[in-house]
């Protein structure tokens, strides 16, 4: 899809864990805000008319040989600059200051006392700032034109600036939460210093989006793929009321999904108005899995299994020239799409690819420069049930990847059981809502208990439940121990096959959610 028509600012990534979070934090003040690596054509980052940059932090020292360089269209565009640690290390660097490694690390909470406290970026904000500080080197002597804004017993220029030319840099971090006030200040530094205008809303991303699907659909007829989940319920509800009657639904039961799910996910997607067709084909997709362990090979197995059911059913209701996907913005991240080519690939993604060249649709994805949150409020504005909109994101190749090991019936219908206690005693004790996602992941491990006086020899469940923003980072949710002694007491109870309960208390990164 054509990007976003809006005042916009560019994030130029150097490297940081953190790049997509400021993404995501300027957008929350109702500014587009898109990603870039730091060496991107300069075409195209400047194709988007950007209103200012923001420059990331990174893990490189600006002084040592081959570390990423500030691009000289950043500076000789004229507009406002923001660096955040490396990026504000960079931006005095490549002015004439000097940046030298810091007598000793910082990293954690910080105090910083601000020192021109009538300047936009500041005015108002609190003196002393509780920031979040992680970095190795500072800057020592500051460019021409530049002075001291802010300062913390670590570091004597936490924070500098040049307002004739609105050029700005933070030691810290703003766009993470350890920092209270950081979205305030990248607020004011999209809004006021960069004059962006906050059209970055949920009716305006409606209507740009429902208006260019229905100019570009024209009288043709579209195809959507659709699982139930968010982004896929989204998309077909933007497509559906772009084009009406000529959308059709298509709906895969692999046989891979929770307990329950198949027929609620077409009971809501009808309920919905929406023209579903529903094709159940758990056989072929288990006979695909056959023998298979490893999970890059599931996920490609799935991958094409998926390709030849959905490939007979839209020859049979097509034609076809167009198909919709519910592409999202971290989905382009973490398959190294071309708007972040130095990332590396963590998981294949699972959106309909590899179509035989006589099913060569032209996507429609109107959600790939949105985050999850954002796909989230598009539905609400579109009138969506709060039940399918709070539903917890689920991985394209469904339980295969949750059920460790080789797929089989016998074991699918095991973790089905064990994830639905789960789900069950989360909702009943009123966690449901407090966590971003929970599940069971059934182990190919074996392990002896005793049951009834005799002995087990059976597998073991764990369970993953987490709290995040953005599934980019995750920590681990404490579940009170009544809760997980109820779900462990009930699965070893009423699973047949498990005796044995974990629970996984690993973070993201360096954990990914998925097992696999």
């Amino acid at each position: 899809m054509i990007r976003p028509n809006h005042d916009a600012l560019v994030v130029l990534d150097f490297g940081s864990q953190y790049a997509q979070l400021i993404v995501r934090r300027i957008r929350e003040s109702g500014v587009y805000a898109e990603l870039f690596p730091w060496d991107a054509d300069p075409e195209e980052v400047l194709a988007l008319r950007p209103k200012g940059f923001i420059l990331s932090g990174g893990p490189a020292s600006v002084y040592e040989a081959g570390a990423p360089t500030l691009p000289t269209y950043v500076l000789e565009s004229g507009r406002p600059v923001l660096g955040i640690c490396y990026g504000m290390q960079l931006l005095a660097h490549a002015l004439g200051g000097r940046v030298a490694p810091a007598p000793a690390r910082e990293y954690g909470r910080a105090e910083i006392e601000i020192l021109t406290p009538a300047d936009p970026l500041w005015h108002g904000l609190p003196s002393p700032m509780t920031v979040w500080m992680s970095h190795g080197d500072r800057v020592e002597a500051l460019p021409p034109g530049f002075r001291a804004m802010a300062r913390s017993p670590n570091a004597p220029l936490a924070a500098i600036g040049d307002p004739e030319r609105r050029l700005y840099g933070v030691q810290f971090h703003p766009e993470v939460a350890h920092t209270p006030l950081g979205r305030e200040l990248l607020r004011r530094f999209a809004l006021d210093l960069c004059g962006c205008r906050p059209t970055w809303i949920p009716p305006a991303i409606a209507e740009e989006q429902i208006a260019r699907i229905r100019e570009r659909v024209g009288g043709e007829r579209v195809l959507c793929a659709v699982s139930g989940g968010v982004d896929s319920t989204v998309t077909a509800a933007l497509v559906h009321r772009a084009v009406g009657d000529r959308l059709t639904c298509l709906f895969v039961d692999t046989g891979l999904l929770r307990q329950g799910e198949a027929e609620a996910v077409v009971r809501a997607l009808r309920g919905l108005g929406l023209p579903i067709v529903a094709v159940h084909a758990a056989e072929t997709f288990l006979e695909a899995l056959r023998g298979i362990i490893d999970p890059e090979e599931k996920r490609v197995r799935i991958g094409h299994a998926f390709i030849a059911v959905f490939t007979e059913h839209a020859r049979r209701l097509g034609p076809f020239r167009f198909l919709a996907q519910g592409t999202l913005y971290p989905d382009v991240i973490e398959s190294r799409g071309p708007e972040r080519r130095a990332a590396a690939r963590i998981k294949t993604h699972h959106n309909v690819g590899g179509l035989p060249p006589d099913l060569s649709f032209e996507l429609i994805e109107p959600l790939r420069y949105l985050f999850k949150d954002e796909a989230r409020a598009l539905g609400a504005h579109l009138g969506l049930p709060a039940e399918l909109l709070r539903r917890q994101p689920f991985p394209g190749p469904g339980l295969a990847v949750r059920c460790v090991g080789e797929v089989t019936w016998e074991r699918l219908e095991r973790l089905r059981a064990a994830d639905a206690i789960v789900q069950e005693e989360l909702a009943h004790s009123g966690w449901a809502d407090r966590v971003a996602q929970a599940f069971a992941v059934l182990l190919p491990v074996r392990s002896v208990g005793v049951m009834g006086d005799a002995r087990t020899y059976e597998e073991v469940v764990a369970i993953r439940a987490v709290a995040t923003e953005d599934f980019m980072t995750a920590s681990w949710v404490p579940l009170p121990h009544e809760i997980l002694d109820r779900i462990a007491t009930r699965i070893v109870n009423e699973v047949p096959g498990v005796n044995r309960v974990l629970y996984d208390i690993t973070h993201k990164p360096p954990a990914t959610i998925e097992w696999e």
